[in-house]
C-alpha cells in the first residue's frame, strides 16, 4: 500500500469512527416550529459520525431524511434536529445577560418582520437569532418578545441584514420538500412574484396562511412554489424537477414551419446539459445524456439513422449559453434539447426561431416563455388530474386523513381538485400498538371506523412525512382485514397517492396494492416490464450501474425527438401518442405559435390483485 492510500484510507477510518472529524455547523433554521441544524454532507462522513458529533441517533437522521436510505451523497444538505438543551441550562446564558442589564426588549407589532426590526436597530440578523433561540424567523407572532443585545445596535447594516435572511432562506429551502422560501424585495408585488412563480394571488396567500396583498412587506420572508435546487437534483429519482423562470421573457410570435430532414445526411443534434455547476459535477444529467445516447445507439443500430450530436455543459451561467449560441458548431445544429432550466432558454429560443428548428425541453414546466418551435416533455401542470374524473363520482364518500404535520402543497392541489364537492376530515394519531386502551374503547390508531360503512370510499392522506404515510396506510390495511374477518364484507375503498411517496425509501411497496393507491405521475417506469428490463440490462452493460428516471427521460428524448426529425416533426409530433419506454407523450398545442405541450399525466393504479395498470 502506498503511502498516500494509506493517508487516504486513515482519513477514511477518522471521518467513520472520530465523531470529532466532523465540522459542526452553525447553521440553524425553524422547519413547521423544529429546530434543525443544516449540514452540508462532506466526503467520507457517515451516519454514525453525524449522529454522534450532533447529539442525535441515526434513527433520527433517517426519519427527517428519508433519502438518506439510499445513502450520503457528498455536497447535499440535510436537516439534523437540534438536540433539546434542559431548560435551565439553554436559558442559563441569556438569563445572566439578561440580568447585567445588557438587553432592551421589543414587542413584534403588527406588521412587522425580523428584517424591518433588525433594520429599526440597525442590528445583526444572527445576533437576534442567537439570542432569541426560540423565534422563527419565518414565523413572528404579535406581541411576542425579543431580546435586543445593546451593544450590538447599529452594528447592522440594512445590506448585511437582507444578505443574512436571504441566507437564511436559501438554506431553509435546501433541506425542504414541497415549498421554498423567497425574502421579499422592494419594488415586489403580489401579482409579480404571483406571475413570476408561476401561480396564481390566491394560490400565493394559501401558501402564507392567508397572506393579503396590503400586507406584504419588503424583507418578510414567504413561501413560495418549490425551484429546482441542489438538494432537490440530488434526490430526485422518481419525479421530474420542476423550474420555474426566474424572470418572465417576452415571447415572440413566429410561426415555425419545420422540415423533415433527409436520413442520407447525418442529423446534427446539439445536447445542452448543466454537467456541472459552480465547478461540481451533476450525476442527474450525465445520466440524461447517457440514456441520450442510448436511445441513439437503438436508432443507428436499428432504423439505420447517422447522428452527429454535439454535448454542451451549460454550467447553469448565461454567459456559457451566449458562447454556446455562437459557436459556430452549434449554429449548424438542426436539433437542439435543453437547456434544461428555463432562465436559459430564452438566448436558445430565440436563435431555434430564426434557424426555424425545433427545441426541446426536456425537464422542466416552463411558465413564461412561449414559442412555436419549442416542445415540453414534462406534462402539462393544469392536466395533472385530469384522469381522475371517475375517482370523484357523485357516490363517492371522501375523506382527507390529516396529521399534525400537512403536506401544503398537496393539500391546494387536492381542494383545488374537490372545488365544491363535499368531503369529510379524520385527524389520525399514532399510538404504539403495545400501548393498551380500556375495554370497549377504540385505539386512536385504528382506521376501522371510518372505512366501516357502506360507501364507496376515496381517502387523501395530507402527511407531508415517510413514517407517517405509512403508518396510515398500514393502518387501513389492517382495518380492511379486520372487517373482511367478521363480516365478509369487502371494504369499498382506494387511496389517492402523492407522487412524492415515490422518493421514499422506507416503505413496504406491497402496501400500496393492499390499499389500492393511484398515483399521478410526470413519468413512470416499472422495472420488472420487458422494456425496462432489456433498457436496465443495456445501460448496466454500458455504463456499470443502474440508471435512475434521468436517463429513462434521456432515453425517451433521442427516441421521440431525433426519430420525429425524419418524418413526424413535419406535423408538429401532433396526433400521435409516443411510448419509448413505459410513460406516454402527446403533444398539443393550446394556441397558435404557443408552446407544443406533452397534455399526457400516466395515472398508475396499484390493483389489490398485485397487478399494476397504466392509463
Amino acid at each position: 500500500m502506498t503511502i498516500q492510500r494509506l493517508f487516504t484510507t486513515l482519513a477514511l477510518l477518522f471521518a467513520v469512527w472520530g465523531g470529532w472529524a466532523i465540522e459542526k455547523s452553525t447553521t440553524i433554521v425553524y422547519i413547521n416550529g423544529t429546530k434543525y441544524y443544516i449540514h452540508a454532507v462532506q466526503q467520507g462522513e457517515t451516519l454514525y459520525a453525524l449522529a454522534k458529533s450532533y447529539e442525535t441517533t441515526e434513527q433520527a437522521l433517517l426519519e427527517h431524511n428519508p433519502s438518506l436510505a439510499a445513502g450520503l451523497k457528498a455536497g447535499v444538505n440535510i436537516k439534523i434536529p437540534v438536540a433539546t438543551a434542559p431548560k435551565a441550562e439553554s436559558g442559563g446564558v441569556l438569563k445572566k445577560l439578561k440580568n447585567k442589564k445588557t438587553f432592551s426588549t421589543h414587542y413584534v407589532v403588527k406588521g412587522e418582520t425580523l428584517y424591518s426590526i433588525a433594520r429599526q436597530y440597525e442590528i445583526p440578523v444572527q445576533t437576534i437569532l442567537e439570542d432569541n433561540p426560540e423565534i422563527d424567523p419565518s414565523l413572528l407572532s404579535l406581541g411576542q418578545k425579543l431580546l435586543i443585545r445593546r451593544k450590538a445596535i447599529g452594528k447592522g447594516s440594512e445590506e448585511k441584514i437582507h444578505e443574512e435572511l436571504t441566507e437564511y432562506a436559501e438554506q431553509l429551502s435546501s433541506v425542504t420538500e414541497g415549498d421554498d422560501y423567497y425574502v421579499v424585495q422592494k419594488g415586489d408585488t403580489f401579482y409579480s412574484l404571483a406571475k413570476r412563480f408561476g401561480i396564481s394571488e390566491e394560490e400565493l396567500s394559501k401558501l402564507n396562511n392567508g397572506l393579503q396583498p396590503q400586507d406584504l412587506k419588503a424583507g418578510a420572508m414567504i413561501r413560495i412554489p418549490a425551484q429546482q435546487s441542489a438538494h432537490q437534483e440530488a434526490e430526485a429519482t422518481t419525479t421530474e424537477p420542476n423550474v420555474p423562470s426566474m424572470e418572465p421573457s417576452k415571447p415572440e410570435q413566429n410561426v415555425i414551419d419545420f422540415r423533415a430532414v433527409c436520413n442520407c445526411d447525418p442529423l446534427k443534434v446539439s445536447l445542452l446539459l448543466p454537467l456541472t455547476t459552480k465547478g461540481k459535477a451533476n450525476s442527474n444529467y450525465l445520466e440524461f445524456y447517457q440514456g441520450f445516447l442510448l436511445g441513439l445507439d437503438s436508432l443507428k443500430t436499428k432504423q439505420g439513422y447517422s447522428i452527429d450530436l454535439d454535448l454542451y455543459d451549460t454550467k447553469r451561467d448565461p454567459d456559457e449559453i451566449h458562447a454556446i449560441v455562437q459557436d459556430d458548431r452549434f449554429r449548424r445544429s438542426q436539433l437542439i434539447v435543453g437547456p434544461v432550466y428555463e432562465e436559459e432558454l430564452e438566448e436558445v429560443v430565440a436563435f431555434a426561431e430564426e434557424k426555424q428548428l425545433p427545441i426541446v425541453s426536456p425537464l422542466a414546466s416552463i411558465a413564461h416563455i412561449q414559442s412555436d418551435a419549442l416542445f415540453l416533455m414534462a406534462p402539462d401542470p393544469t392536466k395533472k388530474y385530469a384522469k381522475a374524473t371517475n375517482m370523484l363520482g357523485e357516490e363517492k364518500q371522501v375523506t382527507l386523513i390529516y396529521t399534525e404535520s400537512t403536506d401544503k402543497e398537496f393539500e391546494q392541489e387536492i381542494l383545488h381538485l374537490l372545488g365544491d364537492k363535499p368531503y369529510k376530515k379524520h385527524l389520525y394519531k399514532y399510538q404504539h400498538p403495545s400501548i393498551k386502551v380500556k375495554e370497549g374503547e377504540l385505539h386512536p390508531s385504528d382506521l376501522t371506523p371510518i372505512l366501516d360503512n357502506e360507501q364507496d370510499n376515496l381517502y387523501i392522506i395530507m402527511a407531508d412525512n415517510e413514517i407517517d404515510v405509512d403508518r396510515i396506510l398500514a393502518a387501513l390495511a389492517s382495518a380492511d382485514t379486520n372487517l373482511r374477518a367478521r363480516s365478509l364484507r369487502t371494504p369499498k375503498y382506494s387511496v389517492l397517492g402523492n407522487s412524492r411517496w415515490n422518493r421514499y425509501q422506507n416503505i413496504d411497496r406491497s402496501i400500496f396494492f393492499k390499499t389500492r393507491v393511484v398515483f399521478f405521475s410526470t413519468y413512470h417506469a416499472k422495472r420488472d416490464s420487458e422494456r425496462i428490463i432489456a433498457f436496465d440490462r443495456a445501460y448496466l452493460r454500458a455504463f456499470g450501474s443502474l440508471p435512475s428516471l434521468y436517463a429513462y427521460r434521456g432515453y425517451d428524448a433521442a427516441m421521440i425527438f431525433v426519430a420525429g426529425m425524419y418524418n413526424d416533426i413535419e406535423y408538429d409530433l401532433e396526433d400521435r401518442r409516443y411510448t419509448p419506454l413505459q410513460t406516454i407523450y402527446r403533444f398539443t398545442q393550446q394556441e397558435e405559435h404557443k408552446n407544443h405541450q406533452n397534455s399526457d399525466w400516466m395515472r398508475v393504479n396499484y390493483n389489490s390483485d398485485f397487478t399494476i395498470t397504466i392509463e
